[in-house]
């Protein structure tokens, strides 16, 4: 799949390999690379998914990095419904209706 300029794209780099991480972080830490992922507009005229591109973030800043995603966007969610938190609002409203005859 191809992106052409000014497409919205996901883009991933290397900001530290773990040789270059602070001595003072956690050795957890220190033992893997600092990634950065970053959407923008894409700069290049052209290219394809693994290619080093140029992108134009949302707030002007001009960094590159791996095209990795054309059209990102959020696919995240909060999980399954929690049936036993439904009603706690409606719960908490008729306990602090009554104000001091509940305390």
């Amino acid at each position: 799949m191809k992106a052409y300029k000014n497409d919205w794209v996901r883009i991933y780099g290397v900001v530290l390999t773990p040789e270059e991480r602070a001595p003072q972080v956690p050795e957890d830490t220190k033992n893997v690379p600092l990634e950065m992922w970053n959407k923008g507009f894409l700069i290049d005229d052209e290219a394809e998914i693994g290619d080093i591109v140029e992108v134009e973030t949302y707030i002007g800043r001009k960094i590159k990095g791996k095209l990795i995603e054309i059209n990102p966007y959020y696919d995240h969610d909060y999980g399954k419904c929690v049936t036993e938190t439904l009603y706690i609002g409606r719960q908490l409203r008729n306990i602090l209706k009554g104000g001091e005859c509940n305390e």
